[in-house]
């Protein structure tokens, strides 16, 4: 579904993403761990055409995608929910809703859409009318999440979705990315929580300083001594 290879990120003089290559077959979770500046955000930014100074390639579904439009792209069938959720937040949950439903036109998909998001979090479909920046820092991820399944996505884009959240709440967002994916989203998932990220990936990535060191299924780099020690506390 996605290749990405020999991809190189640039921020003014800094090299943030080295040659970084990774596959996301569909209807897996992929996720991307590793310490804070890796370079984890700037993969899924590069992949949404956020950031234009890249080298390398970006393959979607048998299509080059590298230093598209960030609309076209989500018009092929990427959405990320960002890092820090980015909700609107003096627009109602439910207009935070519809705007994640923007390149769409057909009423009746989104209508259907709407009610199986209100499913799947029936905390929003309480707060309808409330403003997003009201709720509760779990209720802002649960909308973030909603609003990218608006759009419609066949590949999802997470970044960081369990930050800041308590424990309980971290669970239930992981328990959330695994139903959304049973349901049939293929998603690519940056976090710096590893342990609850291997624990659900059906294969990951480890990143140090821009550069992919170590890959595997998510069962087995949970187990890797190297993986415990640096980053599940041994």
């Amino acid at each position: 579904m996605l290749k990405v290879q020999d991809l190189h990120v640039y921020y003014g003089g800094i090299h943030a993403l080295k040659g970084l290559s990774i596959n996301v077959e569909k209807g897996q979770i992929v996720t991307l761990i590793g310490a804070n500046g890796a370079g984890k955000s700037s993969t899924l930014r590069a992949i949404s055409g956020l950031i234009k100074n890249i080298k390398g390639s970006i393959v979607y579904n048998g299509r080059e995608i590298a230093g598209k439009n960030p609309v076209d792209i989500v018009t092929a069938g990427i959405m990320m929910a960002p890092e820090g959720r980015k909700i609107f937040p003096h627009l109602s949950v439910l207009e935070n809703l519809m705007l994640g439903a923007y390149t769409r036109s057909n009423k009746a998909e989104i209508e259907k859409d709407l009610v199986w998001v209100y499913e799947l979090f029936p905390r929003l479909k309480e707060r309808s009318e409330q403003k997003g920046g009201t709720l509760s820092g779990g209720e802002q991820q649960m909308l973030a999440l909603a609003r990218t399944l608006m759009g419609a996505p066949d590949l999802i884009l997470l970044d960081e979705p369990s930050l800041g959240l308590a424990p309980l709440l971290v669970k239930s967002v992981f328990d959330t990315i695994v139903n959304i994916n049973q349901l049939g989203k293929t998603v690519l998932l940056v976090e710096q929580n590893a342990f609850a990220a291997l624990k659900i990936a059906h294969y990951a990535y480890v990143l140090e300083v821009g550069a992919i060191v170590l890959e595997g299924t998510g069962k087995d780099l949970i187990k890797d001594p190297r993986i415990r020690d640096a980053y599940l506390g041994g």
